[in-house]
């Protein structure tokens, strides 16, 4: 190798190694032997072997990896195809029959996209899941709403109840009714008590089923309110709701205030005061029928009890027949099994009880009994549906499984709740008393 300093004389290389002292001004290796004589041989460049300078703009392509020529046949690995880099659309189909790509996707993958390629879901909808395990942030605030989407019901009622069987269904019917006009031939107090050991129930399953939905309802308070309400109802009339409705928001307040981790109050006092108002406010309606002081000669037992069996008739009219004969469902999104045809033969079996059966009770007469016929009719229905679209938003299909063949206590007096206001107002506006 050879050097030049800084005269520009030029230095052959030799075997020896020369001294660099401090006044060298450029370093000079020795050793290395001239590859050719450029006088005697002539060095010949494949232009196309050449890197492009580094000025030069980039061309975008890229070098095969691995070279595709056929290995040799007496090689035992020759069998195998050698890895290559994969450039165009002809590459990903070549040595396609000795290797299977889908072996690298798993069961559960079918289809054929490449490392690169994603398939977005068409909509996607985002659930902020409750977890009761301790969270860094102590301020974090538990949450169970959903994400607004076109359709917030879609997906829902996913879990099954128990099955239904239609004989056993019909024997707690049976029984059921013995025991209800066992109790309303007892008299007034016993049917009192009777009524709020059912609010409550109620409004436990219900309870329930909020906080099978993540929910965070303030239960004990709840059914207290409940109960207190329907005392206060049987003693002092509506003129307590109010009362009562101030004193559970302000406990309720103080209830989460003291809550032992954050909670979205809309999650947690909403789902109270919802329950409190569906079964405790519109559920006091029938001890409005058994006070003394609101109907004379006790007769709000005998309009209570007609309300309870125009609601059973109807109830059981739509069933039977809409399971028999049933095609077209009322509503589809919130109850698919409810048909039109089912509603219309509730309606038939509820008329006939009003004109025929209610007369047989001293203080119905005929012209009252097909009137409430006719207005339960609407607001059963409507009451069952109202439900229905409760237990579809909160992804259950029985608030409970009390009641053999029936599923839960609230799922049998979910018309009723709609009936019971109806009623006492029907019988003010045609002044029955």
């Amino acid at each position: 190798m050879k050097s030049d300093d800084d005269d520009g004389t030029l230095f052959e290389a030799t075997s020896e190694v020369p001294v660099v002292s401090s006044t060298d001004s450029r370093v000079t290796i020795t050793g290395a032997e001239i590859a050719a004589d450029a006088a005697d041989e002539t060095l010949i460049i494949d232009p196309t072997t050449l890197l492009p300078h580094w000025t030069d703009a980039p061309t975008g392509q890229v070098p095969i990896v691995v070279a595709r020529e056929a290995a040799d046949s007496d090689d035992p690995w020759s069998a195998i195809p050698a890895p290559a880099w994969r450039e165009g659309e002809a590459d990903w189909v070549a040595h396609e029959d000795q290797f299977d790509t889908a072996i690298l996707a798993g069961e559960a993958r079918e289809d054929t996209a490449r490392p690169w390629e994603f398939a977005e879901p068409e909509a996607a909808t985002v659930h902020e899941v409750v977890s009761d395990a301790p969270r860094p942030e102590p301020d974090r605030i538990a949450r169970t709403r959903r994400s607004i989407s076109s359709n917030p019901l879609a997906g829902r009622a996913v879990r099954q109840s128990n099955d239904r069987n239609f004989s056993r269904a019909l024997a707690t019917g049976v029984g059921l009714a013995v025991v209800v006009s066992g109790v309303f031939l007892a008299g007034a107090l016993p049917v009192a008590i009777m009524v709020l050991v059912v609010l409550g129930l109620a409004g436990a399953e219900a309870f329930a089923g909020f906080r099978s939905a993540g929910a965070h309802p303030a239960t004990v308070l709840g059914i207290v309110a409940i109960l207190t309400l329907g005392v206060a109802v049987y003693n002092k009339g509506l003129t307590s709701v109010g009362a009562i409705s101030v004193l559970l928001l302000i406990f309720g307040f103080v209830w989460y205030l003291n809550a032992g981790r954050a909670v979205d109050v809309l999650d947690g006092l909403g789902a109270t005061v919802f329950v409190y108002v569906w079964i405790g406010v519109i559920g006091s309606y029938a001890l409005l029928f058994v006070a003394p002081r609101n109907f004379v000669s006790g007769h709000g037992l005998s309009y209570l009890f007609g309300a309870m069996l125009l609601t059973v008739a109807n109830d059981s009219g739509a069933f039977i027949i809409g399971r028999q004969y049933g095609k077209r469902p009322l509503n589809k999104l919130l109850s698919p099994n409810k048909t039109i045809e089912g509603t219309a033969a509730g309606t038939v079996v509820t008329l006939i009880v009003g004109a025929l059966i209610l007369p047989l009770m001293s203080v119905w007469t005929r012209k009252a009994g097909i009137e409430a016929a006719v207005a339960l009719s609407i607001v059963v229905p409507l009451g069952d549906l109202f439900e229905s679209m409760v237990k579809r938003t909160i992804g259950v299909k029985d608030l409970g499984r009390l009641l053999p063949g029936h599923g839960g206590l609230l799922d049998r007096i979910d018309g009723l709740l709609f009936a019971l206001p109806t009623m006492y107002y029907l019988c003010h506006v045609l002044k029955l008393g």
